[in-house]
């Protein structure tokens, strides 16, 4: 794979997890205010940049599967990292939009 493919998809990868983390955030900061369709709103977000994440692996994944060589880089592994403390922090903040919906009785 081509090293610039490759830096493209890695960086797509932090990129996106990124993204997916900030409007989980911004989501569990809405519910905390009793705006939860709001919050629900920003998960659905998330829920876009994770799936962009995510095609930026399959990418990689399907290059390495063709028997293409993409290389074990210390970038490659943080972007990893960031794609699963992402899904990690999305499960956890929809979970805390309920929790929030139900103590405010909603």
């Amino acid at each position: 794979m081509e090293d610039n493919i490759v830096m493209e998809s890695i960086m797509g990868l932090i990129v996106q997890s990124g993204n997916t983390k900030s409007e989980c955030m911004e989501a569990i900061q809405l519910a905390k205010i009793g705006k939860i369709d709001e919050a629900r709103e920003k998960i659905m977000l998330a829920n876009e940049a994770l799936t962009e994440a995510h095609r930026s692996q399959t990418s990689l994944l399907t290059q390495e599967a063709r028997g293409g060589k993409v290389e074990v880089s210390m970038l490659l592994i943080h972007a990893q990292d960031h794609l699963m403390n992402a899904i990690t922090f999305r499960d956890l903040a929809k979970e805390m939009i309920d929790l929030y919906e139900r103590i405010n009785g909603e």
